[in-house]
């Protein structure tokens, strides 16, 4: 039976009610969603696993609704105030603000005016006041006084607590200001004045004095006037005209002009003012704040997506040098398994300058352990230390390699690093990181921080919890979506696979080091606690090459294994002559094997598989040169140059042209056509061709453009 939430959430994702309770099932039997979407299509209608997060976050958000019913229903009974019509209707509600609004007038209170005033028996005065019944006013109005209560004034004044109270708690009324606050609302951020002069001030210049409609201001702009608030530089308010509101909330209430009449239009401006403005600011504070942090969070997660999935340089033998003007080049060689084999410090720079002594020492290092490509940290002097290499005659022909190194320092400096490296320092560490890097980028950055690796906007500024749940999704489903070696990965890229995570992932590292290499994904089961539940979800996103089962080494799944077998018994091969081989798959005939386990989208991901098992989805390495600059001040307006994207935002990309200092290329000058977001144009790593369009020498600004 179908769940009022399931239903929900079908309705709310247009998706079928069997794809919503099939999916939340697998969940709540603890199925990972890289593993639903690739192995439970059937269950799901193939749903993708952005499908499937949106449904796993949609059930956990109604969840935690539906426990707040339950408290909101317990405390209305306990004051004896439940009707069976109110419970109706807080039991159909399904959105939290409305469900707020329905409890507010039955959510116990610190004292109010409205309570102070109720306990001088002055309610039966509002009510009548509130109904705006002249004749009643004036016949009962000397009954309210007495020896605290001893004027008119005073009892109308707290009658018109109580009223403002009442007409700030009606839920129309709340959502007749919202829309005013959705549709006319403006953010707007003033400065400090006397701080306008500090130079920390200056960052927020273009927010001094701001203005914007609330419903089109871009998240970066309200993410930079919220950290401006937090650090003490600026005022923010979110509000739409304060008279019209009030206009519109006395024509719903309003029966006449006459003296009851002025008292309520009196208390209507005070519940506007003091109680139901500062309630919808504040709401609306954390609505604006939430967009923006969504939306900074998926550029940061689009970015990390982009670059864990960068291209890959693959097994070969590395020179990496961590680049250095006065603390000297430090350099490493690796062998193509990315095992450390040798480091040394060189000076070709300012100070001491051993120019030469610095290439002969590299062409040594390169003969000595047969290099097959040369890895450079993209920091300080990196430049100056590739020109150097391009001055080394070699024997043969060395690809060399610019590599971002951002969060290298975090890494080297980890407990992992020193776990992995305990008998060197932080600056041999960080070199071996850059030469890992350009072997494998997704292997290397999961040991880092997501948060560190500098791909983010605004990212201190947005909820830390959700930034960190979304960036451990993506690293997640970036893993499983590559495999990894179950004989050489590491314990921390074990753990991003479905069903692992780090205590099973050291489980698997250990039983490899007593044991050996393992020869089949069954031997698995071997492991200390890695039960049928892990080898289930973890299987088939692990690859075994050289096993004596070939499926070992591909994404099928070893719960599939016996439905390859009768493939192959079927077209008599066996299944090693049937891998990669093209004409043996077209043989197999898949409406053959559909069953009531296994439908048409499994078994086409079986045969695709097949003819190329294990495929890595990431593009092939390409080597980049940039133009022969080096130095901001080596360029001039107009100059067109290659460079590579190192950072995506909202409203630009920032561009890598090889002067220590990105420029930035507007939204507006990417394209000769209207674009929503940079992304439908460029992707991290990608290499563009800009034209410069200004230079701001000094504050270091270089704009770009694509057109």
């Amino acid at each position: 039976m179908q769940s009022p939430i399931q239903k929900l959430i079908a309705e709310q994702l247009n998706l079928q009610i069997f794809q919503v309770s099939n999916t939340i099932q697998l969940l709540d039997e603890k199925a990972t969603v890289p593993f639903i979407s690739r192995y439970r299509k059937e269950k799901t209608g193939s749903l993708d696993e952005v499908e499937i997060g949106d449904i796993k976050n949609l059930y956990l958000k109604y969840t935690e609704l539906e426990k707040r019913k339950i408290t909101i229903v317990k405390s209305i009974a306990e004051q004896n105030k439940l009707s069976p019509e109110l419970e109706k209707k807080i039991e159909a509600c399904w959105d939290a603000i409305t469900l707020e609004d329905i409890y507010l007038p039955f959510k116990p209170k610190r004292k109010t005016r409205a309570s102070l005033a109720k306990e001088r028996g002055l309610e039966p005065l509002a009510l009548i006041i509130y109904k705006q019944n002249d004749s009643e006013l004036n016949q009962k109005i000397d009954s309210f006084l007495n020896e605290e209560i001893d004027k008119k004034e005073k009892a109308l004044a707290g009658a018109r607590d109580i009223i403002a109270e009442w007409i700030s708690e009606k839920e129309d009324i709340r959502n007749g200001v919202r829309y005013f606050y959705q549709k006319k609302a403006t953010i707007s951020s003033k400065v400090i004045k006397e701080k306008a002069t500090e130079n920390d001030a200056q960052k927020f210049r273009d927010y001094f004095d701001f203005s914007e409609m609330l419903h089109k201001c871009p998240s970066h702009r309200i993410l930079a006037m919220r950290r401006g608030e937090n650090e003490g530089f600026l005022r923010l308010y979110i509000q739409p005209e304060e008279k019209d509101i009030i206009q519109s909330i006395e024509r719903r209430e309003l029966k006449n002009q006459f003296e009851c009449a002025q008292q309520v239009k009196l208390a209507i401006e005070d519940a506007y003012k003091r109680l139901i403005q500062p309630s919808i600011e504040l709401e609306f504070r954390h609505i604006s704040k939430e967009k923006a942090d969504k939306e900074a969070i998926d550029v940061f997660a689009m970015n990390l997506r982009q670059l864990l999935l960068s291209a890959p340089l693959g097994q070969k033998k590395i020179l990496a040098i961590d680049p250095g003007i006065v603390s000297g080049c430090k350099v490493v060689c690796l062998d193509e398994q990315g095992n450390f084999k040798t480091f040394t410090t060189l000076y070709p720079f300012q100070p001491k300058n051993q120019k030469e002594a610095a290439k002969d020492e590299i062409n040594k290092l390169v003969k000595k352990f047969n290099i097959e490509a040369i890895a450079i940290g993209n920091g300080t002097a990196g430049r100056e230390t590739e020109q150097l290499l391009k001055e080394i005659k070699f024997d043969n022909s060395i690809p060399i390699f610019m590599v971002n190194e951002n969060g290298a320092s975090i890494y080297s400096a980890s407990a992992l690093a020193r776990e992995e490296f305990p008998d060197h320092d932080v600056t041999v560490r960080g070199a071996i990181s850059i030469g890992r890097r350009l072997m494998d980028p997704l292997a290397e950055l999961v040991k880092i921080d997501a948060k560190s690796i500098g791909v983010g906007q605004y990212q201190h500024d947005v909820n830390q919890n959700e930034l960190k749940t979304s960036l451990e999704e993506v690293v997640e489903s970036c893993v499983n979506q590559v495999g990894v070696n179950l004989n050489t990965a590491s314990k921390q890229l074990l753990s991003y696979i479905s069903g692992i995570g780090p205590s099973l992932a050291e489980n698997i590292v250990n039983h490899r080091t007593e044991n050996g290499f393992f020869k089949s994904r069954n031997e698995l089961k071997k492991v200390a606690r890695f039960g049928e539940k892990a080898f289930e979800q973890a299987a088939g996103f692990l690859r075994i090459p050289n096993a004596n089962n070939p499926l070992d080494n591909s994404a099928v799944h070893p719960e599939r294994y016996e439905l390859v077998q009768k493939m192959a018994a079927d077209i008599q091969l066996p299944i090693y002559q049937i891998i990669k081989n093209k004409n043996a798959i077209q043989q197999i005939q898949s409406q053959k094997y559909i069953s009531k386990e296994v439908g048409l989208p499994t078994i086409n991901d079986i045969l695709k598989e097949l003819e190329k098992p294990g495929l890595d989805p990431r593009e092939t390495l390409q080597v980049f040169e940039f133009a022969n600059v080096h130095t901001i001040n080596d360029l001039f307006v107009g100059m067109i140059l290659p460079g590579i994207v190192t950072n995506i935002t909202n409203f630009g990309a920032f561009v890598d042209i090889g002067v220590k200092q990105d420029g930035m290329v507007h939204i507006s000058e990417m394209a000769n056509k209207f674009i929503k977001h940079p992304s439908e144009i460029v992707k991290l790593q990608q290499t563009v061709s800009v034209k410069i369009t200004e230079i701001d020498l000094q504050r270091k600004r270089i704009q770009l453009s694509m057109k």
